[in-house]
């Protein structure tokens, strides 16, 4: 699974020493799971989680599985980036998620193979997102905010954070990325606030967004993914506009443009994908 993810919205966390949660993040209904070798495991449970991670993937549960898996290695100068890699360099992984991304060089030495997301978490790694986000292999830019905010010293989640946000969109517009993953909501319980939160960022322009809890994954997929009422709309465009043919027509007292076009294209295209329709 090494190709292209454009219609996932959804990317579980799962500590890779914690290999009894694995079939469960599988069937959250998550887009992708990502295997966490770096946070979520202790400096003195490394080795339990690069083996445990191997012989998950080598099980027959593994085989049969659907969902893309990704692994976040640990930091590059971590003294664990080389035994993290050499576990990954196997098909089975989709994607490798790099903590901490700073350099385009770390995101060479990092792709194994396959495609690498990058983690921009400080504000190095930010005042160089035009380099990592053009660098080879980079499939998508995620965007660690709780990290950030620490190496920042900002006190908030949505104004203080909306310009930052903003930059991980632009560039990864530019770079021809899909749209960046936002980082997660540590709230598990307060489902409104999942839902905001969500809400929010796909106004600005993400795709998608980390989870650590099975409980936040059905409303990121319900957020991201088209609702009936867009999909209502951009299939009323997409008529309206194929009666004109290529004439000037309004909708709704809104003359329809190009954008405006390819705008309920791409809705109906992911609603397809997403077996929505």
């Amino acid at each position: 699974m090494t190709t292209a993810l454009p219609f996932v919205h959804s990317y579980l966390f799962v500590p890779a020493n914690r290999p009894e949660r694995f079939s469960k993040a599988v069937a959250s209904g998550a887009n992708a799971v990502i295997i966490d070798l770096e946070d979520a495991v202790g400096a003195g449970d490394k080795t339990a989680g690069r083996n445990s991670l191997t012989n998950w993937l080598d099980s027959e549960e593994a085989r049969a599985n659907q969902v893309p898996i990704l692994v976040k290695v640990n930091c590059v100068n971590s003294g664990c980036f080389g035994e993290d890699l050499r576990v990954c360099r196997r098909p089975d992984i989709a994607g490798i998620v790099l903590p901490k991304a700073e350099r385009a060089d770390d995101i060479a030495s990092a792709s194994a193979g396959a495609p690498v997301y990058p983690l921009v978490e400080t504000a190095l790694g930010f005042s160089r997102i035009a380099e990592l986000a053009k660098a080879p292999r980079v499939q998508r830019l995620l965007f660690g905010a709780i990290d950030f905010k620490h190496d920042m010293g900002i006190d908030g989640d949505e104004d203080e954070l909306l310009f930052f946000r903003s930059q991980v969109v632009l560039a990864s517009r530019i770079a021809g990325l899909l749209s960046p993953v936002d980082g997660v909501t540590t709230e598990i319980d307060d489902l409104e606030k999942i839902a905001r939160d969500a809400a929010y960022t796909k106004r600005l322009g993400f795709g998608g967004k980390l989870c650590i809890h099975p409980n936040q994954v059905p409303i990121i997929n319900r957020t991201f993914v088209p609702s009936a009422n867009e999909l209502r709309w951009a299939n009323r465009v997409l008529e309206a506009a194929e009666s004109a043919r290529g004439g000037a027509v309004a909708l709704d007292g809104r003359l329809i443009d190009r954008p405006m076009v390819l705008t309920a294209q791409r809705i109906i295209e992911d609603a397809r994908r997403r077996n929505a329709l």
